[in-house]
């Protein structure tokens, strides 16, 4: 065999060991930011559930003093249970899919808004202790979301940027990593909304 075979085939060989080694590596990488990014969305679903489950008691607490306000208390059930019956599969997180829980998340938080402002009438409800308590934990679990929702999208925004850039977008394509959808503010979110009493 002469030299000049024998050089191309060692050179052939060690191409083929440097792509497939990084390949590894960078399917290795994608597979854990990947599950990062699950992990973020599974704190995001899991601080929605903890407001979920706050909603009845606060629900029971407001119909002991304001009981002639069934429809806006019946608006909180009902966005809760929306609410609850929508989820995404972190396996399979789509961009239609977070729209739609983003959609049911956003009327929940409309209709706690407007029990919100009915508790304004009712001053005897908000000098109430449990009443004090329960709206203490929602606006901290207010926050909670707000923290994991930007945990989520950096999480995102982390592997999106890895699996968009050269070359490993080829081996993302080549092992069928696809972008994950951003958390976004709902539309209108960006105009105080109107109270009237």
């Amino acid at each position: 065999m002469k030299k000049g075979v024998l050089i191309t085939i060692i050179a052939i060989a060690v191409i083929a060991v440097w792509a497939i080694s990084y390949g590894i590596k960078s399917n290795n990488t994608m597979v854990t930011m990947e599950e990062e990014v699950k992990t973020a969305w599974s704190q995001v679903e899991n601080q929605y559930q903890r407001r979920a489950e706050l909603i009845p008691n606060l629900v029971a607490t407001v119909k002991g003093y304001a009981a002639h306000e069934n429809e806006t208390l019946q608006g909180v059930v009902n966005a809760r249970a929306k609410a609850s019956q929508t989820t995404i599969d972190p396996e399979n997180i789509t961009p239609e899919a977070m729209q739609q829980y983003q959609a049911a998340q956003g009327e929940l938080s409309q209709a706690l808004g407007r029990l919100m402002v009915t508790v304004e009438r009712y001053p005897d409800l908000k000098a109430n202790e449990n009443f004090q308590m329960l709206q203490t934990q929602l606006e901290g679990t207010e926050n909670r979301i707000a923290v994991e929702r930007q945990r989520y999208n950096e999480s995102t925004r982390t592997f999106n940027t890895y699996i968009r850039k050269f070359p490993r977008s080829i081996v993302a394509n080549m092992l069928s990593f696809d972008q994950k959808p951003y958390f976004e503010a709902r539309d209108g979110a960006d105009i105080a909304p109107v109270v009237e009493f």
